[in-house]
């Protein structure tokens, strides 16, 4: 990363369409009293083991013909196999504008290792000499020196699933070898493993990769409660997710899925029936398990709550809670509580509210044993937009805060077919929509009658209502996106600020030599 590694200008350059043309030609001005320029770092894992980051910049509050002004930041081929995830740490919670922001970026392979690398919190300055630099297909390359290598941890077996930073000193990560191993960051030292056991073979479920005689195992993913003291994870071949008590490391319970729930969410007869994601709200008051074609939402009781089906069905690559914020005046009447946002095969990021259900009654008066359907109060993508490339993942962050934009989100959706676009749209606008169906009593009760009324009921053509505004297509090409992570980035340093972060990030050399050394002596 920084300057150490030259860019192959032949086939794996970025390459800019769909109106990235005029975004790099568009002059985005500096910020003063009202205009501001907020500037996004986004990283990218694909099949071809290429690491990719860039920048997007983008003008708040956004005008209508506002585009994104996208900019290299490091290019790497880490890994001899496919990335399969990424994380990236929490910023610091110092209040000392002098202190610089720290963050650190893992990432997983099926070449069983996980490669660490610290990453700039703040662009450079702009006049910063060879910060700033033009390649010759046009594209903007900014280097950034503090951007480097810290080394790779080889604490696993087999193909790493997931990683999580649940605080700033700690690293957890899930492999298909049946382990959740648990690292401190200030030594990379691995403090602790969680052993799942290995399921029981009953039989071979469709799509079934494993070997001869042996059964498909593997910790697909897992989620952190935000008290720190519990976990959930789901494996492979296994119908059921397991409670982590993280104070003990010892297991805290297991769940089955019933046969009634995986009908529910289209897991048929030959279907795995295994949850492959797992989330936490914000609050810890309600998670949810993805499977492959639904999802099911859980209260802190482990009772099932809702299902989440995107209509037409399609298949789920990623779920996400998104969480009001603490400073914002919520409209009136307004449930306080998280959207989940649904990436799927179709290229859609749908928005549900799990609270907008009612139990549903047949004529017998007898209760339905499968949960209610959740309320898709809107959408971005997808066929209305022109747009069918599955979504394998995406973030959706907070701009600031300022008096004319509001509480603006900026959507960051990575697909399969190497795009990278950026969605701008208003939490406000999504609040009002949730209340808007909540206060609809006749539509509430035809919801959770049949999915025909269901359909009907939302909007005309049968699909939620579509949201956002697409401000930029980023397009590396050949490279299969498999994962994506993004953060708004700091204010842009100043050269005094700048040069002492330099100088530190440099004379931490030995410090970052010593810590290679040490995590190959602990893999060995």
């Amino acid at each position: 990363m920084g300057g150490k590694r030259k860019r192959d200008t032949e086939g794996i350059l970025p390459v800019i369409s769909n109106g990235e043309d005029a975004a790099m030609k568009s002059n985005i001005p500096i910020a003063d009293g009202s205009v501001h320029t907020t500037t996004i770092q986004i990283v990218t894992g694909s099949y071809e083991r290429v690491l990719h980051g860039f920048t997007a910049t983008i003008q708040t509050p956004s005008k209508a013909d506002c585009e994104a002004k996208f900019a290299d930041t490091f290019l790497i081929q880490g890994h001899s196999s496919a990335i399969r995830c990424l994380a990236l740490s929490p910023f610091s919670s110092t209040t000392d504008s002098s202190q610089p922001q720290k963050i650190i970026l893992a990432s997983g392979s099926s070449d069983e290792r996980i490669n660490l690398y610290h990453l700039s919190a703040s662009p450079p300055p702009s006049n910063v000499q060879n910060a700033h630099k033009k390649t010759t297909t046009g594209m903007t390359v900014t280097e950034n020196p503090k951007n480097r290598e810290l080394g790779s941890l080889l604490h696993h077996s087999a193909t790493i699933s997931a990683l999580c930073f649940p605080t700033r000193s700690k690293l957890l990560s899930a492999a298909e070898d049946n382990t959740i191993a648990i690292t401190r960051t200030r030594d990379w030292t691995m403090l602790s493993t969680i052993k799942a056991p290995l399921p029981k073979a009953l039989g071979r479920p469709s799509g079934d990769t494993a070997p001869p005689g042996g059964v498909p195992s593997g910790v697909n993913d897992f989620a952190i409660h935000p008290s720190m003291k519990l976990m959930v994870s789901v494996g492979k071949g296994e119908k059921c997710m397991r409670l982590w008590n993280l104070v003990t490391g010892k297991k805290a319970g297991v769940l089955n899925f019933s046969r009634e729930i995986l009908q529910g969410v289209g897991e048929g007869r030959w279907g795995s029936g295994e949850g492959r994601k797992v989330e936490w709200d914000s609050k810890g008051e309600e998670f949810v398990v993805g499977f492959e074609r639904g999802a099911v939402t859980y209260g802190m009781d482990s009772k099932p709550k809702s299902r989440v089906l995107p209509l037409p069905q399609t298949k789920i690559h990623q779920l996400k809670y998104l969480a009001p914020s603490i400073d914002t005046p919520l409209p009136d009447d307004t449930v306080e509580s998280d959207l989940l946002a649904v990436s799927t095969e179709d290229g859609r990021i749908i928005f549900f509210s799990t609270n907008s259900t009612k139990v549903a009654t047949p004529s017998t008066g007898k209760t339905v044993s499968n949960p209610p359907s959740c309320l898709a109060i809107a959408e971005l993508g997808g066929k209305a937009a022109g747009l069918a490339g599955r979504i394998k993942d995406f973030e959706v962050l907070k701009l600031p805060a300022t008096e004319s934009s509001g509480n603006s989100l900026v959507i960051v959706a990575a697909s399969s077919d190497g795009a990278t676009r950026l969605w701008i749209t208003n939490f406000d606008e999504l609040l009002q929509t949730r209340k808007t169906y909540n206060t609809n009593k006749k539509m509430r009760q035809d919801i959770n009658g049949n999915a025909a009324a269901f359909e009907s009921s939302k909007a005309p053509g049968g699909a939620p209502r579509q949201i956002g505004r697409l401000v930029g297509t980023y397009r590396t090409g050949g490279n299969r996106i498999t994962c994506m992570k993004a953060f708004v980035m700091a204010n842009q340093a100043t050269d005094d600020k700048y040069e002492s972060e330099l100088g530190l990030a440099i004379g931490d050399d030995e410090d970052i030599n010593a810590v290679e050394e040490g995590s190959d002596s602990d893999s060995d």
